[in-house]
């Protein structure tokens, strides 16, 4: 995953990497949203200056390929996090203290209101309508392992191993 930095600064090998993908794809209309989940995968959202370059190459008007990555809720315009946490507040979970996990979470990324993801990409905390596990409500999903029954504290934990596998990972790589 390349973060925003690197995007800047490095964009003759993002748009080599997108033509990779493209070209593995294929340029035909239909392979449009397989493309864009592609490049959404590699960078984590979808930059303007990609769709446009993508319209491009596939030769369909820039309307056309931003409206597709605007009408998909899979679809981001704005930088994702290295770790999504999907917080549920469906009403199972929200019954059960949801919210308190969810103000938590605010708190302990240093996130304000209105606010998704954290300044170093590290998080990304979005709030759903249903996860789909109201039985281990409140719950909430980090990449795609489901953690239940929780409580702010148990939350902070799971949260704090995260960043703390992260932290090793950076430590490891140096």
């Amino acid at each position: 995953m390349q973060t925003v930095a690197e995007i800047q600064r490095e964009p003759l090998r993002t748009f080599r990497r997108i033509n990779e993908i493209i070209q593995s794809i294929g340029t035909e209309r239909t392979h449009l949203i397989p493309i864009l989940q592609a490049v959404q995968g590699e960078l984590h959202y979808l930059p303007e200056e990609i769709l446009v370059y993508i319209a491009t190459v596939m030769d369909l008007p820039v309307a056309t390929v931003y409206s597709v990555a605007t009408f998909y809720a899979q679809f981001s315009m704005q930088p994702k996090g290295k770790h999504i946490v999907k917080i549920c507040d469906g009403t199972a979970c929200h019954v059960r203290g949801s919210t308190d996990i969810r103000n938590m979470l605010l708190k302990k990324l240093g996130l304000k209101e209105g606010e998704q993801t954290t300044k170093d990409l590290a998080v990304t905390l979005e709030t759903v309508a249903c996860i789909g596990a109201c039985a281990l409500a409140p719950a909430f999903v980090v990449d795609d392992r489901i953690y239940g029954q929780l409580t702010p504290d148990a939350a902070e934990v799971i949260i704090d191993e995260l960043l703390k596998q992260d932290d090793m990972e950076k430590v490891n790589v140096c």
